[in-house]
């Protein structure tokens, strides 16, 4: 870019390259927030797929069992299980009374023990 003189004949061309970097950094900046607004659509996107049946499409609910949280549709019904819940599940069922009474006495956990 050719430097110009002003009617004074002073050259303007630093002033020109500061208008052109000042532009460039609004550019990157409005580019960044349209980058993060992105990133938050698509997570709240991510957050409502992972809290729909991937049977049914229908919504998932959550509730307690045995003290473990799981996942039940609301239009099928279907229940969903993240890995090793039905094996803790089957462990704590097939440990019987006197299991159960041993786990509350002698648990780690503060709130298994007062149950």
């Amino acid at each position: 870019m050719a430097t110009e003189k002003n009617r004074f004949g002073e050259e303007q061309f630093s002033e020109r390259a500061q208008e052109d970097l000042y532009f460039a950094a609004k550019d990157r900046e409005l580019f960044e927030e349209m980058k993060a607004q992105a990133r938050k659509v698509e997570a709240t996107e991510r957050k409502e797929r992972a809290r729909t049946c991937p049977r049914c499409a229908g919504r998932l609910g959550s509730y307690r069992f045995m003290e473990f949280v799981l996942d039940r549709c609301e239009s099928c019904e279907g229940l969903w299980l993240e890995k090793g819940k039905l094996e803790g599940i089957l462990r704590r069922a097939a440990r019987g009374p006197v299991g159960a009474f041993l786990g509350r006495c002698f648990s780690k956990d503060e709130k298994v023990r007062q149950t």
